[in-house]
């Protein structure tokens, strides 16, 4: 599928206000920019915050097949991985928000 091929629809206005990544997000993707996982360890501490980075190692990013991350965090300690439990949903936010698109397929807590 080509660039020329997708259709945006710039008419149509949110309900709600839009970050800045969301909106050129999708102007990266159409245009045909990447997201790697690159990006994604060399960022996670501005992406998740130092307080979660100091307790989130960061083990492993894997692609699926529809181009979304798997994302395998190891805890620091046993503990550390019932809170990260807590704060998955923070965490994947954190992730696509950065990305401006729904990166995250799946988090895994290594102990």
């Amino acid at each position: 599928m080509s660039n020329q091929d997708k259709k945006i629809n710039l008419d149509t206005r949110k309900n709600r206000p839009q970050t800045l990544a969301s909106v050129f997000g999708g102007f990266i993707e159409l245009f045909g920019g990447r997201i790697t996982d690159a990006d994604l360890v060399n960022d996670w501490a501005n992406i998740v915050g130092n307080d979660t980075a100091k307790i989130a190692k960061l083990v492993a990013v894997k692609k699926t097949k529809d181009k979304k991350f798997n994302v395998v965090l190891k805890a620091a300690s046993p503990a550390f991985a019932l809170e990260l439990s807590y704060k998955l949903d923070d965490i994947k936010n954190s992730i696509d928000k950065h990305y401006g698109t729904d990166a995250v397929n799946r988090i895994i807590i290594r102990k």
